[in-house]
């Protein structure tokens, strides 16, 4: 191959893979809308403020930033606080622990996360978790895809006091979410 052949043959290479990220970003899903996800700054002590029966949830981010691709969560909860063992059908979750202690069962593995840990809880696998310790837990919670969110408001919403186990089961079904017996 002569010289101007190899140089043509190379730019016009370079030129293919330049655009290839190009050509990825217009092919590439946006999310569940059409529209471009907008960059959002979230500070510490923004967002809104839930309580899901004494889970103390902080939106982030939600399916309205995210076009529907995940949501994330803030909890912070004292010892004892937990959740019973469920199943989603339609979400994954990770649990990521950024302060105290938190025991987390997914499917048959039960273990303690302390700070820098995470747990990962794939959609039609039971997990339940508790806050252990003797200090509050700061979890970070990721829910792919978004829109569950919404089933915590819905909770968060149901008159103090004791809650109505057959209403929030009831609730939970709709966003596809079975407790275990």
């Amino acid at each position: 191959m002569n010289r101007n052949a190899f140089l043509k043959r190379s730019a016009l290479s370079a030129a293919a893979l330049a655009s290839l990220p190009a050509f990825a970003h217009f092919s590439s899903k946006e999310g569940k809308g059409d529209k471009p996800l907008e960059p959002k700054i979230v500070r510490s002590g923004e967002g809104k403020q839930v309580n899901v029966i004494g889970d103390k949830q902080t939106f982030k981010l939600t399916s309205k930033d995210t076009n529907g691709l995940f949501t994330l969560i803030e909890e912070v909860n004292p010892p004892g606080t937990m959740i019973p063992p469920h199943v989603h059908t339609n979400e994954d979750e990770i649990f990521k622990v950024l302060e105290g202690e938190l025991e987390v069962t997914v499917g048959d593995e039960t273990t303690i996360l302390k700070a820098g840990d995470l747990a990962f809880a794939p959609k039609n696998v039971p997990h339940t978790w508790k806050v252990v310790g003797d200090q509050d837990c700061k979890t970070i919670l990721s829910v792919f895809p978004a829109g569950l969110e919404l089933m915590f408001e819905e909770l968060g919403n149901l008159p103090p006091g004791p809650p109505d186990f057959a209403k929030v089961s009831e609730i939970c079904g709709r966003y596809g979410i079975s407790f275990l017996a």
